[in-house]
């Protein structure tokens, strides 16, 4: 286990997560599951409690605590996307796995985690700053899933 891990909550379904994040995203993959040595609130002794799993590199764990706690917008992964067509496969799978759309790149997975599907090139228009940046930030605050040429279009004005 990494030093620094994120550790999601879910409600009995941390493997069913994370096998579809590691078969949606690059550099991700299920790790061992460890299961409950005893019966607890929300689970029976053999449950599976934790889960380990990689997300495009990033070290988690997968908890499964019961239905108290649930994910909000307070915490989304950002993955960074090449191109559209990069953008519509995560988006896409995201979606339309049980996922919602939401604004600006934003949108939910079935689980209720928020992820952030975000073309590099908006990343770069926004560093860039100015006009530029002012125009790719008003084209996308009109967009659910970010359409890379309109912001390549707002970039050039």
């Amino acid at each position: 286990m990494a030093k620094n891990t994120i550790c999601l909550w879910f409600d009995k379904n941390a493997e069913e997560a994370a096998r579809f994040y590691a078969e949606t995203f690059p550099d991700s993959k299920v790790g061992p599951a460890t299961r409950a040595p005893g019966d607890y609130p929300d689970g029976k002794q053999g449950d599976v409690l934790v889960v380990e799993f990689t997300v495009a590199g990033v070290a988690c764990i997968g908890l499964n605590g019961g239905p108290i706690f649930k994910h909000n917008e307070a915490f989304s992964f950002q993955i960074s996307t090449e191109d559209q067509e990069e953008t519509d496969r995560y988006w896409n799978a995201i979606v339309g796995n049980g996922g919602q759309e939401s604004e600006c790149g934003w949108c939910k997975d079935k689980w209720g985690v928020s992820w952030q599907i975000t073309p590099r090139v908006l990343i770069e228009a926004l560093a860039v700053g100015g006009g530029e940046a002012k125009r790719a930030f008003d084209a996308m605050m009109t967009m659910k899933k970010i359409d890379v040429a309109a912001i390549e279009a707002a970039r050039r004005g």
